[in-house]
């Protein structure tokens, strides 16, 4: 049985499999590494986008894709029928939390602000102070998955009140349904957006969401980029009556003439959150587990079904 993974160091982060394994390394799509007949478990490049799942045609004996990428919202539709698809979710937790948290206290003590003034030797104490500040801010998290927990876990010694909202409400969990986001919208001071991309999610930040937030509230968009109508936000922001801290955004990569690079209200990063030097030892320490999963019969975790 073959095995296809995209990094050379996964080679070695994968653990011991059962004889009978082979493992080569496939990371251009445009080039096979050898014949694909055998191929029974692919791990696509983080972030591939058309090219990479057009291979999925050529690999005919293909019976896993585990993604390294908690969102599956590029594979959902193009895996063919006997193929089991499966998300990294758990390896990102730690990266996308921090980046949360570090673009909430970014946003609310002034950094941007205060690098702009570094960058031109200013020393703004006057124009920036008193800043915000995230004790006792009252932080919305849509998406109470583990990504979101994490989040909620790192936010927690910041003496702040959470509220969790999640497709389905669980009341004995204290998570609230997403159709009850127009009665909470009002109260938040910041909201965290943490959901995967499906056509329920697609839109959902748009005008009517952030016209319900409370002056000064910050959105912050660690999902992705379709989550949020960018003409609304753009429209909200351009007001000043809010902020954002993006890491997605629609379109991806962001054209260098669009109006939100030039928001002095707006914190932009390039999809970075969950791309940080962990992230391999933990994506391969899951495929590991996942390949001999496999390989023994037993059903796999992280399964994506219908209705993601």
């Amino acid at each position: 049985m073959k095995v296809w993974i995209p990094h050379p160091a996964g080679r070695d982060l994968l653990g011991d499999l059962p004889e009978g394994i082979t493992v080569e390394v496939f990371d251009d799509p445009r080039e096979l590494p050898s014949d694909p007949t055998g191929v029974r478990f692919w791990v696509p490049p983080f972030l591939s986008g058309d090219a990479a799942s057009a291979v999925l045609a050529r690999l005919p004996d293909l019976a896993a894709v585990q993604l390294l990428s908690a969102g599956a919202d590029a594979w959902v539709g193009r895996v063919p029928d006997g193929v089991t698809l499966c998300d990294a979710r758990g390896v990102h937790d730690s990266g996308t939390a921090e980046w949360v948290v570090a673009a909430i206290l970014s946003q609310l003590r002034a950094f941007p602000a205060l690098a702009r003034a570094q960058a031109g030797r200013q020393w703004a104490y006057d124009e920036v102070t008193p800043t915000d500040e995230l004790a006792g801010k009252r932080v919305l998290i849509v998406g109470a998955g583990s990504i979101g927990a994490a989040v909620q876990a790192r936010l927690a010694p910041f003496e702040v009140t959470f509220t969790l909202v999640a497709r389905t409400a669980r009341p004995d969990q204290g998570v609230h349904g997403v159709d009850e986001l127009p009665a909470l919208l009002p109260s938040a001071d910041v909201v965290v957006v943490i959901v995967p991309l499906t056509p329920q999610t697609r839109g959902l930040v748009d005008e009517a969401f952030l016209a319900a937030l409370p002056d000064g509230a910050l959105v912050v968009n660690a999902a992705r980029g379709p989550v949020a109508r960018t003409d609304a936000l753009v429209a909200e922001l351009t007001t000043g009556r809010i902020s954002a801290a993006l890491d997605v955004t629609d379109p991806e990569p962001l054209p260098a003439d669009h109006p939100l690079w030039e928001l002095p209200n707006v914190l932009l990063t390039p999809h970075v959150a969950g791309s940080v030097r962990g992230l391999l030892p933990r994506a391969y320490k899951l495929v590991g587990a996942q390949v001999r999963r496999f390989s023994a019969g037993e059903p796999l975790v992280n399964e994506v079904v219908g209705g993601y």
